[in-house]
């Protein structure tokens, strides 16, 4: 559709109807396209794909519109459905006088052999009204009014600063998705049972997850069908369609694909490898949205934090076949309050005040769902303990014959990356996975409905829901295959097809992580969430509470923009941000500046407590230990110290707990078998840090190794392996031996 520009509108024209914007009060109008004639002086700026809706920042600033500027094809689903993934937009400030870079595609019908639109040239009166009072506000910008001035500079500050988080959801995050003709809001179950009648599309969708209804209000209020094909209901999620080729012939060793981008299949016929589609679309809610510690628990309507359905739909010739879970926080009043790196839960109301909330929560999902199973992945020990056992309280005092409790401690069981253990999960609850049965429909209608859903959780519904999720989601579709006849009985899926399907799994983790924490997960890795900055190695933690501190401003200002566009008013003053932010950005310097002094104080502290007289300290680092054997089950990295004297070499793990090293171990040199640089042990995903990896022998027995990375600001640079080829070369140096790179050894 063309967007044009006149004096006191933005116009949107899609063939003999057109859409005007009010730049002076945001109201939206239809009229025919044919009223363009009488805009004053209309300028083409280009095309785009659609209305998203408007939004006004704060109250004292403007409205904005908001257009989808580009798009991406993800894939069509079963009938030629078009899935379209945002990845630009553009947002027009409903009070500018002059028009915008925007950098839309041009319309050739209005652009031919023109690079860029035309300017709108105000009239005379325009100009002569515009120089007066700007003429006006300089002769009366003096002392009594610099305070004005003042708020002036902190309203466009603030304008800036939730402008740029707006755009950061939109387009680094491209987690928004539509159809024209499909509802992706829907299940195939909801959409099959539903009424079938002559609704528009964004009539019948399902209103926990339209999120962009109260921006597109003004239209949905207007009520005449002329309207609805301006209306694009969308989701924040995730989807992704492939089409997988079922080929036991084909060798495990084939090509390597990345995450991002599946291999191609060969081409093949399908009576000799049969074919099938397999689309996996996550939708999250739009209430009680927000960044993890931003949101947790339940609220008082019911809804509660990162709350996710994810569909996996399989498509053979005529049938398609659907299974759906969701996962949502612990629906109970709880929080991590403070800024310093991964705060304790804390209950923020008694068992009492929180049942009927509870109680609101899952009488809303059973009317949906029929059935819930819930999955409690929890810690059962340590400091997630606290919210699991009020979990379990509450759902004893729920008391339903519809809702079944599994607890299964992940971390317990997958201790040092043993991933295979969560079939211990999917085997005890194998029973219960058939009985829920899947939603089966043809040409011809419902075949089969699913019966209940898995409702799965952790803390925070992240890495290790996603894991699970995907197991149980895998025992399905292999049933669903092999019932199809798809797949021969007593053959699991081939190894490419596999691969593709982890790597959607792990793609549809990364994307809700970047929704709800700001940050992607780290592929399949699930004991970890991210990066320390050695808290440990300072007694109040101040180097890593000031970068989740940081963090956290950030999160406000998104936070804010979320409760804006669902039409929640924003109770947090932002404008006090502005100076906690700078005071800590401060802080933050000073303490980065003192940051070497600091650590350096503790090496020498460990290296006078650790090294015997006799042996000559050559230098020491502090690093983070990223052996996956040794992960502790509250998934945070191990910090250690490493010291390097002329006849051996030290590994100090240090308890931030306690503050103080618990445990060290001291290597002769003469051990030290070889020392390889190479990207950190993940389980699948792109790695995100180099490490190096020190063999020595035990007991003239080879094989044991300590596998170390350093601490770095920026993954990005870590990634470059600069800061851990530093600390090779200074080990290398310590030993007065060369160090081969890559994975050679060196004695």
């Amino acid at each position: 559709m063309e967007l044009f520009q006149a004096k006191d509108h933005y116009i949107l024209q899609q063939g003999e109807r057109a859409l005007w914007c009010s730049r002076r009060d945001g109201g939206l109008q239809l009229r025919p396209a044919t009223d363009l004639l009488l805009a004053w002086n209309p300028i083409c700026l280009g095309l785009v794909e659609g209305v998203i809706g408007k939004i006004q920042l704060h109250s004292d600033l403007p409205w904005w519109l908001i257009l989808i500027r580009q798009k991406a094809l993800v894939g069509k689903l079963p009938g030629d459905h078009e899935v379209c993934k945002v990845t630009k937009i553009a947002v027009l400030s409903l009070s500018e006088m002059e028009p915008q870079d925007l950098e839309l595609e041009l319309c050739k019908k209005h652009h031919f052999g023109i690079n860029k639109p035309e300017k709108i040239i105000p009239s005379p009166d325009d100009s002569k009204f515009l120089l007066k009072t700007l003429t006006h506000i300089k002769s009366n910008v003096s002392a009594p009014n610099k305070k004005k001035v003042k708020e002036s500079k902190e309203k466009e500050k603030l304008e800036r600063r939730l402008l740029e988080e707006l755009l950061k959801m939109f387009m680094d995050s491209e987690s928004f998705y539509y159809s024209l003709t499909y509802d992706l809001t829907n299940s195939v179950q909801r959409q099959s049972t539903g009424e079938r009648d002559g609704r528009p599309l964004w009539q019948k969708v399902d209103d926990r997850f339209f999120w962009n209804k109260y921006m597109i209000q003004d239209l949905t209020e207007i009520g005449t069908p002329d309207v609805d094909s301006w209306i694009i209901p969308m989701i924040q999620g995730f989807v992704q369609i492939e089409e997988l080729v079922v080929n036991y012939t084909e060798s495990s060793d084939d090509e390597k694909s990345s995450p991002e981008t599946p291999p191609q299949e060969s081409t093949c016929v399908d009576d000799i490898h049969p074919r099938f589609l397999v689309a996996l679309i996550s939708r999250r809610s739009r209430h009680r949205a927000g960044m993890r510690y931003k949101r947790r628990g339940v609220d008082k309507n019911g809804n509660v934090a990162n709350y996710v359905e994810t569909e996996q739909l399989i498509h053979v010739h005529n049938h398609t076949l659907s299974f759906v879970q969701t996962r949502g926080s612990v629906p109970v009043f709880w929080s991590q309050v403070g800024y310093r790196y991964n705060p304790r839960p804390r209950l923020d109301k008694s068992e009492k005040e929180t049942v009927a909330y509870f109680c609101a929560h899952f009488e809303e999902q059973l009317k949906i769902y029929k059935k819930q199973v819930i999955i409690n992945l929890v810690d059962q020990a340590g400091r997630e303990k606290i919210i699991g056992d009020a979990y379990l309280k509450q759902v004893l005092l729920f008391n339903n014959s519809h809702l079944t409790y599994v607890s299964f401690d992940f971390h317990e069981h997958c201790r040092g990356m043993k991933f295979e253990n969560v079939q211990t999960l999917t085997d005890a609850i194998y029973d219960i996975i058939l009985d829920m049965k899947w939603c089966w429909v043809d040409e011809a209608g419902v075949i089969c409905k699913q019966e209940g859903i898995f409702r799965v959780n952790c803390m925070d519904c992240l890495d290790r829901t996603n894991v699970v999720q995907a197991a149980i989601a895998r025992v399905v579709m292999e049933q669903q295959l092999k019932k199809l006849g798809v797949m021969p009985p007593e053959q699991p899926l081939p190894v490419k097809c596999n691969r593709i399907y982890q790597i959607m799994w792990a793609n549809n983790g990364d994307s809700i992580s970047r929704q709800y924490a700001g940050t992607a997960a780290l592929k399949g890795d699930f004991t970890r969430t991210g990066e320390r900055k050695l808290a440990g190695v300072m007694k109040d933690g101040v180097n890593s509470a000031n970068r989740y501190y940081l963090n956290r401003f950030k999160d406000a200002y998104r936070q804010a923009v979320i409760d804006l566009m669902q039409g929640i008013p924003v109770t947090e003053d932002l404008y006090s941000i502005f100076t906690k932010e700078k005071e800590h950005e401060a802080l933050h310097k000073e303490n980065q500046r003192s940051h070497q002094e600091l650590i350096s104080q503790l090496l020498q502290s460990y290296m006078k407590l650790l090294l015997p007289d006799d042996e000559k300290f050559h230098g020491g680092w502090a690093l983070i230990d990223c052996d996956p054997s040794l992960i502790d089950a509250t998934h945070r990295d191990v910090d250690v110290l490493l010291l390097l004297s002329n006849s051996a070499y030290y590994v100090a793990y240090y308890d931030d707990e306690v503050d103080k090293v618990n445990q060290y171990q001291r290597l002769s040199l003469e051990d030290l078998e070889k020392i390889e640089i190479g990207p950190e042990p993940t389980l699948f995903g792109k790695p995100k840090f180099s490490c190096m990896r020190l063999h020595y022998r035990y007991k003239e027995a080879s094989g044991y190794f300590h596998t170390l990375r350093a601490v770095v600001r920026n993954p990005e640079e870590d990634g470059k392996g600069r800061a851990v080829n530093h600390m090779k070369t200074s080990l290398a140096s310590g030993l007065k031996t060369k160090v081969l790179w890559p994975r050679e050894r060196i004695f």
